[in-house]
């Protein structure tokens, strides 16, 4: 069929379903609106706090005698030291980062605390363990009257350390060279990754700061900048008030919504009354969609990449010297390989995404712009070229080439925004590009009355991928934490969850406008009743990722209470799940179903590890109260796995195979079709065992342990190293080969198969 032919074909079937525009109620149109202000202005809000409640950096620290013991420009390069040796990759600052290293403001202030101990403990002349029980108790609660006391000055910007604070700061240097030295305590960081004195002191000042930061008091609270995180007694941290309200919120939601959308049955996912025909041709001809096969084989190359770094990380998380026999952190330090596994997750999603972005306009407009093919294969070579330059980059940055330049060429350091600055521009220059590539084809529709306001809403949600990443840029390597933490959130968080998600949902909804399951007026509906559930809870939800990360208390009540409506749309579309098999695969006409059975499997994949991973796992650590004993043990990426691959990886790999199916013949598609079928459990299993039988598990053994000896403790390489936290890694290992042999390699094949097969059609 020709793009000429095709086009007309499109046209003839619009306007035989329907010559008039979609209508849709405008209380829709108005409750979104609504969710979006309420929402954005909240968000906007804490935002700007986070400027004003910031922990502050002095510009000198002294000791009781006014002598300079470090200074605010030592912490800010012990923060770029702490980056550019992507130490984020190995441990974890105020609760944020890997799982490898220990919580470093946490050992941190744990060791200040110790010292503080052992000094008071001396002015009996005895050691702490040998003071009577009286004494005991003396000296503790003058070491937490010690840490809680803020001397900071704020009018000369000067902040005092106690005696003991001092030494434990003059200790710190020691501590850290010798952590630095051996790969195998140190969860497999490169040998000797710092020795340098002037380096280690300035390290130390910045890990003091923020073990100073996590204990004193905010000036007029009775809780630290950090609500007293981490849960330390010794110290005085133990967990503020927390808003148990959040719950009300959760059960009051989900039995609202329940309500609203039993009493209006039609909004449910269902097949049309009189039946729609399908939009789609029997097989894609469309050079420019012909073209996207080569970016399905791209994301499937990348997925297995992720998946073979993520195996050789979990393999160092129980043996970081010894990966069968070969010392991996002598080549490929952990830092490294934990920076390659999260940038080539974002990659390969975002790729996904974009591949289905650029294959529904083409069927939206009903015909083809002069010159789409080359632009879009230019837009591939220019994701290769960011893609593979920044991974180049990242390593030559941590193996130390980019002196100076690391944060602009090599890595930023921060989790999941470690790709450096300069290709960070590349990448929003890209996003632009690829958005301009969807507009193309989209304005066709925009004349055509029955498709107009989903195209409208097709282009809002394409639009809000490049510009909602532009936050990313919003700071550097020498920032406040607490506002850098405040941005990145927007991204991992607002960026990923929230318009990610809206972007999903509209294509989700088209896919099955063209698959001819639903009327264009059921999938509008359905758009604009998930963004409504979605922007409800997950804008203001974005903020109890700040619970630790030096916010105050009004941000976690509100945080917590709107973090809990994020589980409601969840529950809804675990509810909805039955309806979407009835309506996908089991409805009146399955012609279309059977043809894109496999991409209709996935989405439903997206449902189950929806409510699982998203709302269950996620609702289980988001609490407050749950959180401030959780953050950063394996129940983080517990949930993060489940929800992450289980949500987004498992939509971008149906959106991928809806280009493959479309761009196939039948004979092509036979031959990959058991390939899918093998990735599809594969992936699913695969999934389901790493987190029952090493992730979950080991969580709650460390949330146990933190119970017991404090967050430090659960933290800390002796103890995530040892016993049954070592054994739970190595039993990592069944789930990620089903995954990565049964789940990612298949899939591969099955897309190499298909381009492969494509090409020798065009050749005959």
């Amino acid at each position: 069929m020709s793009t000429e032919n095709r086009g007309s074909w499109f046209g003839k079937n619009l306007n035989s379903s329907s010559n008039t525009p979609t209508t849709l109620s405008g209380w829709w149109i108005f409750g979104l609106c609504v969710a979006m202000i309420v929402g954005f202005t909240t968000l906007i809000t804490l935002t700007c706090r986070a400027y004003v409640d910031k922990p502050p950096i002095p510009e000198q620290v002294v000791d009781t005698s006014g002598n300079t013991v470090f200074t605010g420009s030592d912490i800010r390069q012990g923060q770029e030291i702490f980056l550019s040796k992507g130490l984020m990759s190995n441990g974890t600052v105020w609760g944020h980062g890997s799982y490898l290293g220990p919580d470093f403001s946490a050992l941190t202030l744990h060791r200040m605390g110790e010292q503080a101990r052992n000094d008071y403990a001396a002015e009996f002349n005895k050691s702490y363990k040998k003071l009577s029980a009286e004494q005991k108790g003396a000296v503790d609660a003058k070491v937490i009257e010690t840490l809680k006391t803020n001397r900071y000055n704020s009018t000369q910007s000067v902040l005092t350390l106690t005696d003991s604070q001092v030494r434990a700061y003059q200790a710190e240097p020691a501590h850290w060279a010798e952590y630095f030295s051996n790969p195998g305590k140190n969860g497999g960081l490169k040998p000797n990754t710092i020795t340098d004195p002037d380096e280690l002191k300035k390290l130390s000042a910045y890990f003091t700061w923020m073990a100073w930061a996590s204990a004193a008091n905010r000036p007029g609270e009775s809780y630290s900048y950090t609500n007293n995180f981490p849960y330390d007694p010794t110290v005085g941290n133990t967990p503020t008030t927390v808003a148990f309200v959040s719950i009300l919120f959760l059960l009051g939601g989900i039995g609202l919504t329940l309500f609203i959308i039993g009493r209006h049955p039609e909004w449910d996912w269902h097949s049309a009354q009189n039946g729609t025909a399908p939009w789609l041709p029997a097989q894609m001809t469309s050079p420019s969609q012909k073209a996207l096969v080569k970016f399905v084989v791209f994301v499937a190359f990348l997925f297995i990449m992720q998946c073979l770094v993520g195996g050789g990380v979990a393999h160092m998380r129980a043996d970081p010297t010894n990966f069968y026999g070969i010392n991996l952190a002598e080549y490929f330090p952990s830092s490294l390989l934990r920076t390659f596994h999260l940038q080539a997750m974002i990659f390969w999603l975002a790729t996904g995404f974009a591949t289905g972005g650029l294959f529904l306009p083409r069927i939206l407009g009903g015909k083809e712009m002069p010159g789409q093919a080359p632009l879009t294969n230019i837009l591939f070579a220019a994701l290769a070229m960011v893609v593979f330059g920044s991974v180049l980059s990242e390593w030559g940055g941590l193996s130390g080439l980019w002196d100076g330049m690391t944060f602009w060429l090599g890595s930023q350091g921060w989790e999941y925004l470690e790709i450096g600055r300069a290709w960070q521009w590349l990448l929003i220059v890209g996003l632009l590009f690829w958005f301009f590539l969807v507009v193309r084809n989209t304005v066709p529709a925009l004349k055509r009355p029955p498709v107009r306001k989903l195209s409208i809403m097709f282009l809002i949600a394409a639009f809000s991928i490049p510009f909602f990443y532009l936050p990313a840029v919003f700071f550097d390597n020498t920032t406040n934490y607490t506002i850098v933490d405040t941005w990145r959130f927007w991204i991992i968080h607002l960026w990923v969850e929230g318009f990610f998600e809206l972007f999903a949902t509209t294509m989700v909804a088209l896919t099955f406008i063209e698959l001819g399951l639903v009327s264009k007026q059921m999938g509008l509906r359905l758009i604009f009743l998930d963004a409504i559930l979605i922007f409800m809870g997950g804008i203001i939800g974005t903020g109890h990722h700040w619970y630790f990360s030096g916010m105050t208390q009004p941000n976690m009540m509100l945080s917590s209470c709107f973090s809990a409506l994020e589980v409601v749309p969840l529950v809804v579309l675990c509810v909805e799940a039955w309806s979407f098999r009835k309506t996908a695969l089991l409805g009146p006409d399955q012609t279309m179903a059977k043809k894109f059975y496999w991409p209709l499997m996935f989405m439903l994949g997206v449902g189950f590890w929806n409510f699982i991973g998203a709302g269950v796992l996620g609702f289980l650590i988001n609490m407050p109260i749950v959180s401030y004993f959780e953050v950063g043990t394996y129940l983080t990426p517990n949930h993060g796995h489940a929800a992450m691959f289980g949500v987004f990886g498992m939509l971008s790999l149906a959106l991928c195979l809806m280009v493959l199916r479309e761009s196939a013949s039948d004979e092509v598609w036979a031959k990959a079709e058991k390939w899918i079928k093998c990735s599809f459990w594969g992936l699913n299993i695969g999934l389901m065992l790493m987190l029952v039988l090493s992730l979950m598990p080991a969580g709650f053994l460390q949330l146990w342990d933190v119970f017991s000896n404090g967050y430090w403790h659960a933290r800390s390489v002796e103890f995530t190293n040892s016993g049954l936290l070592s054994f739970f890694g190595y039993f990592r290992m069944p789930g990620d080969l089903v995954f990565i042999f049964f789940g990612a390699i298949p899939f591969f094949v099955a897309s190499w198969k298909v381009w492969k097969g494509n090409a020798r059609t065009s050749t005959n």
